[in-house]
């Protein structure tokens, strides 16, 4: 089962969850160093990012992982207040830059190819106290710092991603206030950040397009983040329509503004003007795109980069009592199938990335597509030999490629998640998604391969699996 030609293999990590040197080098406060040290159980046993693998002192460890697995590429994101410390160009960290040239350079030496994440949820605190993803502001505050990266490194890095999973951090941060800065806002200001982030990543891709593309050659997208939905009972139509707004509200909320024409989906649109209508607002509390925006949006991407972890059921639920909500306006319940096995929050579902993927293709007219992130966390205790899990990704693997060979996916890069175990957010250091295990409790911070590691090299060295489809 051999992949095609100069397929891409690939991990992931992301700038928080791996550096540490929260406060070194001059770097300023993100909204998650301010959102730990509250200790206010919002995450894993009052757990923070200060040191988490240890990177920003460890490169050289990371880029032995990274050999061993014979990595084609590597994605990492840069922090942003490492480079900028109040978020603004007023005053730049050079040893921040220092940092993330030595890691381009010892890649390209290598000949692994960085992609590279602008913002991974880890927005200065300096632009929070402005108002963050909520206030219009951040979007010109984005563009420059994005301008900034395309100018120091992007004579190097040729594969940019500009915002990670802005749909799941819209909900996480604004709607849910699961993620910093921690205020729930149902049914509001979820949309006010998303119309935000999209005009951000709208306005950093022409700066690129205009400014640097010609010289620099590069590619600039979005991640977003899409599980697989199947209708609860196959036979239902009102389950069949929940399924498709599902992955409206879902997936398309991003992707068809980005790559089709500018706007949210009707059916997007229309669900969330009735909801707001019964509850006596006096328009849409989803923000609408002037029609100069949705031309500045249209078109922004140069290949569609998706992250899939796991899918889920869903069923009809209507609003009735007109509750505020984000899955509510969806008029959607969502939940897994009692037969598949779970690993922490993620469904082990792996024919899910290959009807995914086919969606991805036949509603987004073919689009070159980048897996920027897919995993699975260890069960309890982790185990070194976890023959359980590398049993997933061989399954997952045989997916992709009846995808790219039977459905004509035009799939380029895949990218596992993570490189290491890491900080995952508020579950801390309790979900270990790494290949390589990370001893927490040893100031060292050794990195030791699981069984996963040694498999997926072999997959990287062979350029696929071994044996008939």
């Amino acid at each position: 089962m051999a992949f095609p030609a100069g397929f891409g293999w690939g991990a992931a990590t992301s700038a928080y969850q791996v550096e540490g040197g929260w406060d070194a080098d001059g770097k300023g406060p993100s909204v998650w160093d301010t959102f730990t040290h509250q200790g206010r159980e919002r995450v894993f046993k009052n757990q923070t990012g200060d040191v988490a693998c240890g990177s920003y002192t460890l490169w050289e460890e990371d880029l032995k992982c990274i050999k061993q697995l014979g990595l084609t590429h590597y994605r990492f994101s840069l922090s942003w207040s490492r480079l900028l410390p109040d978020g603004t160009t007023g005053f730049i960290n050079q040893k921040g830059i220092d940092y993330y040239n030595k890691i381009i350079d010892d890649l390209l030496k290598n000949r692994v190819i960085p992609i590279v994440t602008l913002f991974h949820f880890d927005l200065p605190q300096a632009l929070e106290d402005q108002g963050g993803w909520l206030s219009e502001t951040i979007i010109e505050s984005f563009d420059n710092y994005a301008r900034f990266c395309f100018s120091t490194f992007g004579d190097r890095v040729k594969q940019w991603i500009t915002i990670n999973e802005p749909n799941i951090f819209s909900l996480l941060a604004y709607e849910f206030g699961i993620f910093p800065p921690g205020v729930p806002h149902p049914g509001t200001k979820g949309y006010q950040a998303a119309h935000n982030l999209i005009k951000a990543h709208a306005r950093s891709w022409h700066s690129y397009d205009s400014l640097f593309r010609k010289e620099q050659k590069g590619k600039v997208s979005l991640a977003i983040f899409a599980g697989w939905v199947e209708p609860a009972d196959p036979n239902s139509v009102s389950d069949q329509e929940a399924a498709k707004r599902a992955m409206a509200f879902q997936l398309d909320f991003f992707a068809k503004p980005i790559f089709i024409d500018g706007d949210y989906p009707e059916v997007v649109k229309s669900q969330i003007a009735l909801m707001s209508k019964k509850q006596g607002y006096p328009s849409s509390r989803l923000p609408e795109f002037t029609e100069e925006e949705k031309r500045m949006i249209k078109g922004t991407a140069d290949f569609f980069a998706v992250q899939y972890y796991t899918t889920r059921l869903v069923k009809y639920q209507e609003n009735e009592k007109g509750e505020l909500g984000f899955l509510q306006d969806a008029e959607v319940e969502v939940f897994p199938d009692p037969s598949w096995i779970s690993l922490k929050w993620v469904y082990v579902v792996p024919w899910g990335i290959r009807k995914l993927l086919k969606y991805i293709k036949d509603t987004y007219n073919n689009p070159v597509i980048y897996i920027t992130e897919n995993g699975f966390p260890q069960g309890d205790p982790a185990s070194f030999d976890d023959t359980q899990r590398w049993e997933y990704f061989r399954q997952t693997f045989q997916e992709l490629f009846k995808a790219i060979q039977l459905d004509k996916v035009n799939l380029q890069v895949y990218c596992a998640w993570s490189l290491l175990d890491n900080f995952e957010w508020c579950q801390g250091y309790s979900s270990r998604f790494g290949l390589f295990h990370v001893d927490f409790e040893d100031p060292a911070r050794p990195r030791v391969p699981y069984t996963s590691a040694k498999e997926y090299a072999k997959i990287i060295r062979n350029n696929g699996l071994e044996g008939p489809l």
